[in-house]
C-alpha cells in the first residue's frame, strides 16, 4: 500500500513538472470493461490501461473480451478459451506468425510469449469466418499487430510511448515503445518488464503464483515512397513462473524471433496491393520442480524437462480490384519442429515435425452502398512426422488434405442505425502437437498419432448492431456441429490421460449494450453464454465456461473519468467430470460469484495520463470454473480449482511524446 501511494505521488510530481509546458494532445484512454462495437470482428488498443489490471500475457488481456476465458495455473501464462473452445481452435498470430509453446501440457501456451502492450492493435475474428490467416481456426482468429511507422515532412524525428505500473502483491510493470526516423527510414524499439510476487486470495491464503518476464523487439523500416514498405525485425524475451496448479514450474520462457515484411500498395490496374511476410520464432522452455519450489511428496525427486519449439514460415497476399469486388488471394507455408531433453547436459532429441502448405482466397463484393457479400475458401495440406523412438508409430508419417470455406451476407438497413450479418462456415483442423503427443486412445490399442481424425466444424454465425448517440447495442450468436471433436479423458493421475474423437454440438451468444444517460454518464454491459454437448456420449462437453455478465458505470469529463465494474458469473452445473482439454479438466460443479472493482483515470497534461484502480473491492474469495486444480505439493486439494486474487490496488502512468 505504501509503495503504491509513493509511486502515485512521485509520478504526479515528476510528470507534471516535466511536461506541463507541452501542448501536444494525447488520445482519451479508457479504463473500463471493453465496450465492443462490432458483432463479428473486434478491434482493441492494447496500449490503453484496462480493468482488471492484467498479467503481462495475452490470455489475461483477452479475458476482457466477451466470450473469452482463461485456464489459470498460477499468476501468469494462462491458456485462452473462446466460447468453450481452446488450444489450436484459436489461431493466435503475432505480426503474421505463430509462436508455439513446447510443453506437452501447454505450460507455455502461445499466449504466454505475448506482451500485449508492445503491440499497436489486437483484432479478433469470431468463428470460421475468414480464410486469410491459416486453416483450422474454428473458434476464432486473434491477431496482435504492430503497424508500420509513418513520418510526414515536418514531423518531429522521434515518438515515444512509455508506461509504468505498480500494485499489490509487489506487482511492477514498465513498457517502452520508441521510434526515430523520417519519411524514408525508421527504427523502432519496444520493450517491457513485468513481475509479481505470490498473490493472496480473498481468504488471505497465499497462492504460489510469482512470475517475471521481459521482452524486447527492434524493427528497421524503409519507406522509399508512401506506398512501399520494407521492414526487418528481431526480438527476444525470457521469464519464469511458479504454478500453484502444476507439479512443476516454468523456470525459463526464452523466445527468439525474426521477421521480414514487404508491401506495395496502389500498384494500379487489376493488382492493387501485394504483401509478403516471413517469420522465425523459437521458444526454449524449461520446467522443473526445484528452481522455484522445494520438491516434496510424490514429486520429491528433482525433475526437469526442456522442450524446444521452432516455427518458421511465410505468407503472401495479392489484392485484386474487380469492379465492385475486392479479391484477396495468396499462399502460406509453415514448418514446425519440436525437440526435447530431460537433462541440460544432453542434446535435444526431435520427436515431431509439422509441415503445412495452404492456398486461400477471400472475395468481398459490394452489392450496393448498404449490402455486401463476403466469402472465402482455402485448402491446406498438413503433414506430421513421428520421430519418437519409443513410440509404436515412430518413423511414421500422418497427413491430410483439408478444405475450409465460408460465406457471409452483411447489410446496413437503409438510413437507419441498424446493421446485421449472417454467415455459414466450415473449418477442418488437423490434430496439433498437444493432441498427437498423447500416447493413448480411449478403448483402443492404437496411440493418438495413429488413430486421431481431423476435427471438422460447420457453424452458423449471425449478429446485429444498433447504434445511436444514446444507445449502442450488439449481438453475436452462433450454432455449430463438430464432427470428430478431440476430447481428453483424465485418469487419477493428471499425466495419465487419453484422447478420443466424438461428435458434438455447440451454440451460444455474446451481447453488449451501452446507454448514455448524459454525455458524461454511461452504463455498459456485456453477457456471454456458451453451450456444448457431446452428442456421441449424450453428456455435456467439458471446460465450457458459465454464463457471465459484466456491468460498467462510467462518468467522464474532458480531463478525468471514473467507473465501477461489476462482474457476475453463474453457477456451472453442466460438467463432464474427468474430461477436458490438454490444459485442464472438469472437476465438479462450480459456484456462482460476483466481483466489484473501481477505477479512476486523470489526464495530468496533454501528454500524461494517470490511472488507478481497486480490483475485487470486497476481497471476495472465489475461483473460476476453468481454473486448474491446486497442486498437492503446495498442500492444495487436487480436486478443486485454485482461487483467484483477492483485493488488489494498482496505479499506472502512461506518457506519450
Amino acid at each position: 500500500m505504501k509503495k503504491l501511494f509513493l509511486f502515485l505521488v512521485i509520478s504526479i510530481l515528476a510528470v507534471s513538472k516535466v511536461f506541463s509546458a507541452q501542448e501536444i494532445s494525447v488520445e482519451q484512454i479508457t479504463v473500463t470493461a471493453v465496450p465492443l462495437e462490432s458483432a463479428l470482428e473486434i478491434g482493441l488498443d492494447p496500449k490503453k490501461p484496462k480493468q482488471p489490471v492484467p498479467a503481462a500475457d495475452a490470455a489475461d488481456y483477452l479475458k476482457s473480451v466477451p466470450g473469452f476465458s482463461a485456464i489459470r495455473s498460477g499468476g501468469a501464462n494462462g491458456d485462452s478459451v473462446f466460447r468453450g473452445m481452446s488450444g489450436s481452435r484459436i489461431n493466435i498470430l503475432t505480426d503474421g506468425g505463430n509462436v508455439l509453446g513446447g510443453c506437452p501440457s501447454r505450460m507455455d501456451s502461445p499466449s504466454s510469449y505475448i506482451s500485449p502492450e508492445s503491440y499497436d492493435s489486437v483484432s479478433v475474428i469470431k468463428g470460421p469466418q475468414t480464410t486469410l490467416y491459416g486453416g483450422g481456426a474454428s473458434a476464432a482468429t486473434v491477431r496482435f499487430e504492430r503497424k508500420p511507422e509513418k513520418f510526414e515532412q515536418g514531423d518531429k524525428p522521434f515518438k515515444i510511448k512509455a508506461s509504468a505500473l505498480a500494485g499489490s502483491f509487489d506487482r511492477v510493470g514498465s513498457s517502452l515503445d520508441a521510434v526515430a526516423g523520417n519519411e524514408k527510414l525508421y527504427f523502432r524499439v519496444t520493450g517491457n518488464y513485468d513481475k509479481s510476487s505470490d498473490y493472496k486470495d480473498g481468504g488471505g491464503n497465499i497462492i504460489p503464483s510469482k512470475w517475471e518476464k521481459w521482452n524486447t523487439d527492434a524493427f528497421l523500416g524503409w519507406t522509399p515512397d508512401k506506398d512501399t514498405l520494407v521492414e526487418l525485425g528481431a526480438g527476444t524475451g525470457d521469464g519464469y513462473a511458479r504454478y500453484g496448479g502444476r507439479a512443476m514450474d516454468g523456470s525459463q520462457f526464452k523466445r527468439e524471433s525474426f521477421n521480414a515484411k514487404f508491401s506495395k500498395k496502389n500498384i494500379g490496374g487489376l493488382l492493387d496491393e501485394f504483401e509478403f511476410q516471413s517469420y522465425y520464432n523459437r521458444s526454449d522452455h524449461v520446467m522443473d520442480n526445484y528452481t522455484l519450489r522445494t520438491p516434496s511428496g510424490m514429486m520429491s525427486m528433482p525433475m526437469m524437462s526442456n522442450p524446444l519449439r521452432t516455427v518458421y514460415g511465410a505468407r503472401a497476399f495479392f489484392t485484386l480490384n474487380i469492379e465492385q469486388s475486392v479479391f484477396v488471394n495468396g499462399f502460406d507455408v509453415q514448418f514446425d519442429e519440436h525437440k526435447g531433453r530431460t537433462d541440460k547436459n544432453k542434446s535435444f532429441v526431435k520427436d515431431m515435425s509439422y509441415n503445412k502448405y495452404g492456398i486461400f482466397g477471400e472475395l468481398r463484393t459490394d452489392l450496393d452502398e448498404l449490402n455486401k457479400i463476403v466469402s472465402g475458401i482455402r485448402f491446406d495440406f498438413n503433414q506430421v512426422d513421428d520421430f519418437r523412438a519409443a513410440s509404436v508409430t515412430g518413423g511414421e508419417t500422418k497427413s491430410s488434405f483439408l478444405p475450409g470455406i465460408f460465406a457471409r451476407f452483411e447489410e446496413t438497413v437503409g438510413d437507419t442505425p441498424f446493421s446485421w450479418y449472417a454467415g455459414i462456415g466450415h473449418s477442418q483442423r488437423f490434430p496439433d502437437y498437444w493432441e498427437l503427443s498423447q500416447t493413448k486412445i480411449k478403448n483402443n490399442s492404437k496411440n493418438a498419432f495413429d488413430a486421431l481424425n481431423p476435427e471438422k466444424t460447420t457453424q452458423l454465425d449471425a449478429g446485429a448492431h444498433y447504434k445511436t448517440e444514446k444507445i449502442n447495442i450488439w449481438l453475436s450468436a452462433y450454432a455449430g456441429i463438430i464432427k470428430d471433436y478431440i476430447l481428453f479423458n483424465y485418469a487419477a493421475m493428471a499425466s495419465d490421460k487419453s484422447v478420443q474423437n466424438v461428435d458434438a454440438g455447440i451454440f451460444g451468444y455474446e451481447f453488449g449494450a451501452v446507454y448514455a444517460f448524459t454525455k458524461r454518464l454511461k452504463l455498459d454491459s456485456t453477457i456471454a453464454y456458451s453451450f456444448g454437448e457431446n452428442t456421441t456420449d449424450k453428456r455435456p462437453l467439458p471446460q465450457i465456461p458459465p454464463l457471465e455478465a459484466r456491468f460498467g458505470l462510467n462518468y467522464e469529463t474532458e480531463k478525468w473519468q471514473t467507473g465501477l465494474l461489476w462482474r457476475v458469473a453463474a453457477k456451472q452445473d453442466r460438467i463432464a467430470a474427468g474430461q477436458g482439454n490438454v490444459a485442464g479438466k472438469d472437476f465438479s460443479e462450480s459456484e456462482a460469484f460476483n466481483v466489484l472493482s473501481l477505477n479512476v483515470s486523470v489526464e495530468l497534461t496533454s501528454r500524461v495520463r494517470l490511472s488507478a484502480g481497486i480490483d475485487n473491492i470486497f476481497d471476495t474469495k472465489y475461483y473460476e470454473h476453468l481454473n486448474m486444480a491446486g497442486d498437492a505439493g503446495f498442500g492444495f486439494s487436487s480436486n478443486k480449482q485454485i482461487n483467484e486474487p483477492g483485493r488488489m490496488l494498482w496505479g499506472k502512468i502512461n506518457v506519450n511524446f
